[in-house]
């Protein structure tokens, strides 16, 4: 049996502050997606939604949330949770209903209402959350996290802070010509560096903001999308979800303690050296789709800060560790280059709006494999990659293939 299943349908809401319910965006992003898969609501077998934590319980049982509000029609329903990585846990839920036999139609929703600001742990007091602990005990927002990261880049490979401004210009030239992204202006260098220092090196435009948004996919068996004579789909081949491996020698937040490297061995007996969660994520997703870094057209990352788009090119395999501003500096990465990555814009030009950006990844994808993305088309787009990752050790890495 084959592993693919068709994207038949991508759409979205745009990003910003509107100040309406997630129930209101991701109603309307499934309806776009809908419409764009030529599907009717009466048609959809099943409805996986992305939770969102800040809204309720509406929120926390997304699936039926959306489906209610599009009209209950006696879809089955699915609702799950993975922070940042939420999207793609809800795709691989989705891909693997239609795999197993279970549907062959499903939608899948994204959508959240952000605060001002950065985001803050739930309340109350909860000693045994390390998420809770990272604010309390370290006073780690999002901000400082992004900060050390880039200070480390720093010191081991030599980044720059103008290296960390041209990630920011580059995304923002391919933000200004989306549609759905929040910030649609040009962003030269300087404004980058006179803009406020938020967490000591990074500045106000090096980091991404919180937003409302939504992203929605139609995804359905690859015998349904040629009943609808759609003959050669965008395909999701791979989604890799993979957790950390032990040692742990660089901490991603909320952790704030591994375990001994003393009393565990690397490289395994008889095996390879371990790779750092990132790098697993994606190695993972390449394995289970037959490919390599090689053979990508583009890629969508995870570009928190400016800092960490860098750290994902090294990841994905774009580059060597420590390679990733000159591929940066090279051009390779930006719209016309060699590589391009966040052809969308990224997060510094949309925002985190958590549930939804990992499918709001897949939508670029699908639009750039279709042809359809308008003047940030990538010429001859086959295969694409998203990768990000959520608390808590969730990895995400969607393979999208045409």
């Amino acid at each position: 049996m084959s592993a693919d299943v068709a994207v038949l349908g991508a759409g979205m809401h745009p990003w910003g502050k509107w100040g309406r319910s997630f129930v209101t965006y991701g109603r309307t992003a499934a309806r776009e997606a809908l419409a764009d898969a030529g599907v009717g609501w009466a048609e959809v077998d099943s409805v996986v939604g992305a939770d969102t934590v800040r809204s309720g319980y509406p929120g926390y049982v997304a699936g039926a949330t959306f489906a209610r509000a599009l009209g209950w029609q006696g879809a089955r329903v699915t609702s799950v949770y993975a922070a940042c990585a939420s999207g793609a846990q809800a795709i691989a839920a989705a891909r693997a209903q239609i795999l197993a036999g279970l549907a062959e139609v499903v939608l899948v929703v994204g959508a959240d209402a952000a605060p001002k600001g950065f985001f803050a742990p739930a309340g109350g007091e909860r000693p045994d959350d390390p998420d809770w602990l990272r604010f309390r005990v370290l006073g780690a927002t999002n901000p400082a996290y992004f900060a050390l990261y880039a200070r480390r880049r720093m010191a081991l490979h030599g980044d720059t802070l103008e290296d960390f401004a041209r990630v920011k210009v580059k995304n923002a030239a391919a933000g200004r010509l989306n549609p759905y992204a929040r910030y649609r202006t040009a962003v030269t260098a300087e404004e980058v560096a006179a803009s406020p220092v938020v967490a000591d090196p990074l500045r106000l435009l090096d980091i991404c903001a919180t937003s409302d948004g939504a992203a929605a996919l139609v995804l359905t068996s690859m015998d349904f999308a040629r009943a609808r004579g759609v003959a050669d789909p965008v395909r999701i081949r791979a989604v890799s979800t993979v957790t950390p491996t032990y040692p742990r020698t660089v901490l991603d937040l909320p952790d704030i303690a591994t375990d001994s490297t003393t009393a565990v061995t690397d490289p395994p007996a008889g095996g390879p050296a371990r790779a750092s969660f990132r790098t697993a994520i994606a190695r993972a997703a390449y394995e289970e789709a037959g490919i390599g870094p090689e053979d990508l057209s583009l890629a969508e990352v995870y570009d928190l800060s400016t800092a960490l788009e860098l750290e994902w090119y090294e990841d994905i395999g774009l580059c060597a560790e420590g390679e990733g501003a000159e591929l940066l500096r090279e051009g390779a990465t930006a719209l016309g280059g060699r590589i391009p990555v966040n052809t969308s814009g990224g997060l510094g030009s949309f925002g985190e709006a958590v549930p939804a950006q990992a499918i709001a990844q897949v939508c670029e994808l699908t639009w750039q494999l279709r042809g359809t993305a308008g003047e940030r088309q990538v010429p001859g787009a086959r295969t694409g990659i998203s990768a990000n990752q959520g608390l808590f050790g969730h990895g995400s890495a969607v393979v999208v293939v045409r």
